[in-house]
Parts: structure tokens; C-alpha cells; sequence
């Protein structure tokens, strides 16, 4: 990804996607170790089909897995892991503790 960054608070890095022809639509990415990683937000809980999609696609080879937060327990469905909203303050830490593994 070849896009502008913007510091954000708390030593993370974001990154966002832009295109003129929007066929992607996906909140916020965030890096592991070895991977880019999708985060979707949902306000409720209907389906993620972006999600989905984009670790579908062969043409993202820098993504392996997915995040989603919402209103839901955690869970893991081999393409993506749920958490809950108010465990978002986890999440560095998460993905820290997964690249160890």
C-alpha cells in the first residue's frame, strides 16, 4: 500500500485506501508482523460481506486474516476474529501477542 499515513494517538500508524472507483470498502487497516490487517466496525450485527470479500480476493495477497468489532463475543471463524467494542484497547496488544506465537 502506497497510500499517505497519518500519526494517530497512542503509537499507532494509520493507514487508509482511497479509489476513485470504490469497489472497497473497509474501515480502518492495521499491520502485524507479516500482514496487513482489515479492521471492520459494525453497529450492529449484520453481515460483512466487504470482509469477506477482500480475504477472498487473490489480488490482497498482504492480508491473511480479518478483525471485526462489534456487538458480538469473541470468536474466531478461520477467515476473521470478533471481539467486542469495549475490548478495542486490546487490540495492539493482540496483534503483539500473535506474531509471537
Amino acid at each position: 500500500m502506497n497510500q499517505p499515513e497519518l500519526p494517530l494517538k497512542g503509537s499507532y500508524r494509520l493507514f487508509y485506501y482511497h479509489s476513485d472507483k470504490p469497489a472497497l470498502e473497509m474501515d480502518f487497516f492495521v499491520w502485524d508482523a507479516d500482514s496487513l490487517v482489515p479492521v471492520e466496525v459494525k453497529a450492529n450485527d449484520g453481515a460483512t460481506a466487504f470482509l469477506n470479500n477482500l480475504l477472498k480476493s487473490d489480488k490482497y495477497p498482504d492480508v491473511k486474516y480479518g478483525i471485526k468489532l462489534g456487538y458480538r463475543n469473541i470468536g474466531f471463524n478461520g477467515k476473521f476474529y470478533t471481539f467486542p467494542y469495549f475490548l478495542t484497547f486490546l487490540l495492539k496488544r493482540f496483534l503483539a501477542d500473535r506474531k509471537q506465537a
